[in-house]
């Protein structure tokens, strides 16, 4: 498992929502679409149950624009 391993969407959520990312609107099954006003990015998430694939949030960010460091750091 890489550094972008074992992150559920849970996870994924609250780190984007620190970054700026509010929920759009929800997507074809059960993906929805975030977006980040700030920055004017939109990103797909997949909401499943377990842990979200390295590739997969790999892609999400991205779509996002934020690299891995960012993404590993950001905390309340």
């Amino acid at each position: 498992m890489g550094r972008l391993g074992g992150f559920s969407y849970r996870d994924i959520v609250k780190k984007l929502k620190i970054l700026g990312f509010e929920f759009h609107r929800q997507a074809a099954g059960s993906h929805e679409i975030w977006y980040n006003p700030v920055t004017n990015k939109y990103t797909t998430i997949p909401n499943h149950t377990g842990d979200i694939p390295e590739g997969t949030l790999s892609a999400i960010l991205k779509q996002a624009n934020i690299n891995s460091e960012t993404f590993l750091s950001a905390k309340k």
